[in-house]
């Protein structure tokens, strides 16, 4: 049989019209991506207070910890510090002793902050490889630089490690990434700023994926006699924002991390959405009072403008993480702005707090600190007690506006979706702020999975961490009640890297699974699995999607029972060939009703059902992480390849499918087909004399081929091969597919297979006409 035209072999007059079709199609996407809003699928920080995860984060905010630091050794003034700086693995990411030590702390804590991340956001850091994901990271200062000049010899890491371009840099390298990659210094507001230009670069899409935050250590006691003698700074290291006592900002360190995509990309994978972004903007004080005095009136327009890119009124907005450094001069200059755009005609009073009175002012990183603040704040729907805070600012006007102080944790009621916003301004007068939105409601009926049985693994790159990790998710196991088993699992199998040391368990939930990992940790050999993989690249792996035979009543009938991704898809195709079978699909598999057995057999019937199975069967494994290197398929599956392949969608997959098979169907049952146990070169000289009645259907090996035809010329070739002590086997089929005799069928399905929007392949397909990988000719 002959395969459909493709574009580039239609009439010049089609072939325009497509590429308009084409053109229109990719501006909708640019115009509905413009102000989609941006989805947060991760998280990952280090903070004071030992808060080195979101939910250790969450319980600093939400018990009211102070993090306040005494002064030590490496920090002559009080503030907010990290216990450890400068431990680092650097094996784990590839990088030698030597270099490492040449490594700025800022680098290495971001790296292992951006791969906590990317876990949080259950994406394995092995399958962003050659992706189009952006790097946006906002720094401030570089102490480690100026610690070492004088006292090391320069080397050629001398640069790599130090200079602040490589903090994302790095990273991209790494991870082995092509999309848009840039370090960003606007002094205090820069992680705020690098948020803004990640979400452009998502509506943009210049990016699909964006890794964005800050990081900020104090690794010289320079800059803080710098801003003691500037009084900029609070001399108890403590933040008292909007309090009468404010007297300057504590400094702090720390690094933050968030993992971007868009909104209906997120939906479509199936992440878990933390918080949306609305939108944001960015803009600089102009000619204020002073090169580093804030100016109200830039602070109102940034914030009008980040509500209009928001397409939010004022009134939705109840809570606002302000910038807050607790200055006399920033805070009633700060309150006045949000006063001004968000405190006017409201039904409730506007809630306002900052971070910085809990873990000091983490400057580059304090923008992306108040933005994770709030993250979990619309997570857990409950707004954070704002500390130090015992009496209001006598230059603050608390009567103009109805803005309040949270002083306890407060539950977040409003009518509508919770919408907050984050102020971060930066000292040399660039300001950003960011709108957000709670994520949209999740059903317990979409998160639910009816599987029996889950299987979970772990695994690191030593016998050691191996124990570690165990350890780690037995005490989430044991605390985390709400966690939904399946999700455990299909995070550990599809959302982690897989290294060599590893442990697998079977169990049908949480507390069968503990009981394993005790076991395990006590004696590997007792229960589960635990090896050591070589190679430690996995081994590409082929989906090969079979054509008409292999069908029969109630093949998947246990998959559709048990797998919801499979029940999912097969339902959806039923409603797609709804009307176009004479049997409903899900009667024709034998799951529903009593549709005879052989109506499965009917061609007509046969290669819709097939093509169904075979793309769910196939996305089925894609969930399990089972990701195919190339894809090949038999006849009708080969249409079921094609679509996995994405060069046309289901919908005209599945239009393709029925219309071949009914127009099959509808041909002389003429012909015949046959298996012979010989070599192409023999058959071919055998059917020379029957050109026009025979073709060779399928070469199957070097001495497997299947011949189809008209009856009597199948069965005088068998014949004549026989008697040369060829095998064959006469198949079960009712006609003689890929011969001669399907070609009054070819005009029809031509007709057909031009409604069709074909486009290149996004994963690697063998083409059955060519032999070669499909490419540019398809779309």
């Amino acid at each position: 049989m002959q395969t459909p035209l493709p574009p580039t072999q239609l009439s010049p007059v089609k072939q325009a019209l497509l590429k308009i079709e084409e053109l229109e199609s990719k501006l909708q996407q640019l115009q509905s991506s413009a102000s989609e809003a941006i989805a947060v699928i991760g998280i990952g920080c280090r903070f004071p207070g030992e808060a080195n995860d979101p939910a250790a984060y969450w319980e600093v905010l939400r018990t009211g910890q102070n993090t306040i630091c005494p002064p030590s050794l490496r920090h002559p003034h009080p503030g907010h510090y990290l216990r450890e700086v400068g431990w680092f693995d650097a094996s784990f990411f590839g990088i030698s002793p030597r270099e490492a030590e040449w490594m700025d702390p800022q680098q290495q804590l971001l790296l292992e902050v951006c791969v906590e991340a990317l876990d949080h956001a259950n994406l394995a850091t092995s399958r962003l490889m050659g992706s189009r994901t952006g790097v946006y990271i906002g720094v401030m200062h570089q102490d480690y630089l100026q610690a070492i000049i004088g006292q090391k010899e320069p080397n050629r890491f001398h640069g790599t490690g130090s200079e602040s371009s490589f903090l994302a840099g790095r990273l991209s390298y790494l991870l082995g990434l092509h999309g848009p990659s840039m370090t960003v210094a606007t002094a205090c507001s820069s992680s705020l700023v690098t948020v803004h230009l990640a979400c452009q670069a998502l509506r943009a899409q210049e990016c699909n994926l964006a890794i964005t935050g800050g990081v900020s250590l104090i690794l010289t006691p320079q800059a803080d006699n710098v801003l003691a003698q500037m009084q900029a700074t609070s001399p108890d290291g403590q933040c008292r924002t909007f309090d009468a006592g404010a007297n300057g900002y504590g400094r702090g360190e720390g690094c933050g991390v968030l993992i971007l995509k868009r909104l209906s990309d997120a939906q479509r994978d199936g992440d878990r959405i933390w918080a949306l972004i609305l939108g944001a903007a960015v803009n600089h004080d102009g000619r204020s009072g002073g090169l580093t005095v804030p100016n109200g009136t830039a602070q109102d327009m940034v914030l009008r403008q980040a509500l209009a890119r928001a397409q939010s009124a004022p009134q939705t907005i109840s809570y606002v993480e302000a910038h807050g450094t607790g200055t006399k001069l920033g805070d009633p200059i700060e309150f006045r702005a949000l006063g001004q755009v968000l405190g006017r005609e409201r039904q409730s009073p506007l809630w306002v707090g900052s971070v910085k009175t809990n873990i000091g002012h983490l400057e580059a990183a304090s923008g992306v600190a108040g933005l994770i603040k709030v993250i979990l704040a619309l997570h857990h729907r409950q707004i954070p007690p704002h500390l130090n805070f015992s009496q209001p600012n006598p230059f603050i006007p608390w009567q103009d506006f109805p803005i309040e102080v949270p002083v306890r944790l407060v539950d977040w009621d409003v009518e509508g979706p919770r919408r907050a916003g984050v102020s971060s301004f930066g000292i040399s007068g660039i300001n950003a702020h960011v709108v957000l939105e709670e994520a949209p409601v999740v059903s317990e009926e979409e998160r639910g999975d009816r599987r029996p049985v889950h299987l979970l693994t772990l695994s690191a790159r030593d016998p050691q961490a191996l124990a570690a990790l165990c350890h780690r998710y037995l005490a989430f196991l044991q605390n985390q009640s709400v966690a939904v088993w399946g999700d455990i699992c299909h995070t550990s199998r599809c959302g982690r890297a897989h290294y060599p040391y590893r442990l697998a368990v079977v169990a049908s939930g949480q507390k069968e699974a503990t009981a394993q990992l005790e076991a395990c940790l006590v004696k590997p050999a007792a229960t589960g699995t635990q090896v050591k993989a070589t190679p430690e690249i996995a081994p590409a792996v082929a989906f090969l999607f079979t054509g008409q035979g292999a069908q029969y009543s109630g093949m998947g009938r246990e998959l559709y029972a048990t797998q919801p991704l499979f029940r999912e898809l097969l339902d959806r195709c039923a409603a797609l060939l709804d009307g176009q079978l004479e049997v409903p699909l899900l009667e024709l598999l034998g799951y529903t009703g009593e549709a005879p057995e052989q109506h499965i057999d009917r061609t007509e019937n046969t290669q819709p059902a097939l093509f169904a199975l075979e793309y769910a069967l196939a996305q089925l494994w894609r969930s399990w992480g089972i990701e195919p290197k190339i894809l090949l398929g038999h006849s009708v599956g080969e249409l079921a390849a094609a679509c996995v392949a994405g060069i046309f969608s289901l919908e005209d997959g599945l239009m393709l499918a029925a219309a071949r098979g009914r127009l099959m169907g509808a041909l002389p049952q003429e012909g015949e087909m046959v298996a012979l146990q010989a070599t192409e070169l023999r058959v071919r000289e055998a059917i020379a004399p029957y050109a026009d009645e025979l073709s060779i259907a399928a070469i199957n090996g070097p001495a497997s081929v299947v011949l189809s035809g008209s009856r009597a010329a199948v069965l005088a070739v068998s014949e004549l091969l026989a008697a040369e002590g060829v095998k064959s086997q006469r198949l079960t089929v009712s006609h003689a597919f890929h011969s001669p005799l399907m070609e009054p069928m070819l005009e029809a399905f031509r007709q057909v297979a031009e409604q069709v929007t074909y486009h290149k392949p996004v994963l690697q397909l063998v083409s059955n006409v060519t032999g070669r990988l499909a490419g540019d000719e398809i779309a």
